[in-house]
């Protein structure tokens, strides 16, 4: 979303197992992992379902149709190379008390129910979890439990959530760094004298083109360059030579460019990739139930900050749960810095964030403001504080987590929408309209 590696054929893919060794991060040979299943050359404790057997070439992602959205969205972690991250001793969601069976909103005169919403979003997967238990799950296109989805930029989120725990253990010492205390060969590119703050809410002032429909962007450039070898080192030419447009801090502008960067700067931070760095501080610590899988540039070495975090329904919900707790462990340990999410939800205020639709801010630390509109017209429900607080990890084609603190409410979404980023009057409106919806339904 903009305005609000290596591919390998599967069966070249390294059979390997990542395993954490205290502070270090090593891979070790399959073959010595115990309880681990060969899912098509990725080793996971166990496999995911449904595994498709023809995949969609991952070259021609922006222009795939939708059938072909559906089962390569389920499989990116065996259309790309990819880093394991492993679960962890997991508790069973409980069943809410107060199930949702039905929610409705209205927009443009006619009114929509939650069977409605599904079809209308192209929906393949809905977790609603109030007070930390499920009270509605949808699975459809042949989804299961089992099923790996692909996050797109909400693996944005995820990033900006493990920089805030480098930051509580020290290994990034404030969001006020410059990136070239990190990445010293930037000197003298158009990312001198940006911040990891800057970074971290895309208003680093370089540009960059999120255009998903026109073949030349960067975006789509970066595209191309995770269709064949030797991404890493693609990638890292375009983030290189990119421009400045704006002094730094002053203008917001979407940027899966700097979001990749922001990831390397954490991997350098932090000496291992984002899987393991996800694996050692929540995966397993927080108890996620399944496996999961990281776009990988360089396995073993480097995962993609911008996108490509694979994980279960129910362990997108768990991850939102983690992070509507502050940061804290079942142990009672907290591994973010204090007020940390509500800095996340601090929408900045440079230009192009702040819009009569959303006045107090757009964009935070990689977290969207998606209230209803506050000028929104002609809607049920009506602009309104049952989103207040919310903060929304969105991806293009439509997957979302919305953690809400203030409901105790977190919502998961996997669609996949017919075009990447739609008007923001169509799927996301009605996404905010309809999480508003049951924010109250389930009060």
């Amino acid at each position: 979303m903009k305005n609000r590696q290596t591919f390998l054929p599967a069966v070249m893919k390294p059979l390997v197992l990542a395993v954490a060794l205290g502070s270090t991060w090593s891979f070790v040979p399959s073959a010595l992992a115990e309880s681990a299943q060969n899912c098509d050359g990725v080793m996971l404790s166990s496999c995911p379902t449904p595994q498709d057997k023809t995949l969609p070439d991952p070259k021609d992602m922006l222009n795939w149709d939708q059938t072909a959205r559906v089962i390569g969205f389920r499989n990116d972690y065996r259309n790309y190379a990819g880093d394991v991250f492993k679960h962890g001793q997991s508790t069973p969601f409980l069943r809410a008390d107060k199930p949702l069976k039905e929610a409705t909103y209205s927009v443009r005169g006619k009114t929509y129910t939650l069977q409605d919403y599904l079809k209308r979003q192209n929906a393949t997967g809905m977790l609603v979890l109030k007070n930390g238990k499920v009270a509605y799950k949808y699975l459809g296109e042949g989804n299961t439990d089992q099923t790996l989805w692909t996050s797109r930029s909400v693996g944005k989120s995820v990033v900006s959530t493990l920089v805030g725990i480098a930051i509580k253990e020290g290994k990034i010492s404030s969001l006020d760094d410059l990136v070239t205390r990190y990445e010293p060969d930037l000197k003298g590119t158009a990312w001198d004298g940006v911040t990891l703050k800057q970074l971290i809410q895309h208003t680093s002032g370089v540009a960059w083109n999120e255009d998903y429909t026109n073949p030349h962007s960067d975006f789509a450039n970066l595209t191309q360059c995770e269709a064949r070898p030797g991404t890493y080192d693609c990638v890292r030419k375009i983030i290189v030579g990119l421009k400045r447009a704006h002094p730094a801090g002053q203008s917001w502008s979407y940027s899966s460019g700097g979001a990749w960067l922001l990831g390397d700067v954490l991997e350098k931070a932090t000496g291992m990739p984002l899987a393991a760095y996800l694996q050692q501080s929540i995966w397993q610590p927080y108890g996620m139930a399944n496996d999961g899988v990281w776009h990988s540039y360089e396995p073993g070495k480097h995962d993609v900050g911008a996108h490509g975090f694979n994980a279960t329904l129910e362990d997108w919900g768990r991850f939102g749960e983690f992070v509507m707790g502050g940061g804290r462990l079942p142990d009672g340990k907290k591994i973010l810095p204090e007020n940390w999410i509500e800095q996340a939800g601090n929408w900045t205020k440079a230009e192009n964030s702040v819009s009569a639709a959303h006045p107090d801010g757009l964009y935070g630390f990689e977290w969207w403001n998606n209230e209803v509109p506050v000028n929104a017209t002609n809607v049920i429900p009506a602009p309104s504080d049952s989103l207040k607080g919310s903060l929304w990890a969105l991806g293009i084609y439509g997957q979302i987590i919305m953690v809400n603190p203030a409901e105790d409410l977190v919502i998961v979404q996997w669609s996949t929408w017919p075009k990447a980023e739609p008007d923001f009057s169509a799927q996301p409106l009605e996404a905010s309209l309809m999480f508003s919806a049951i924010a109250e339904k389930l009060r």
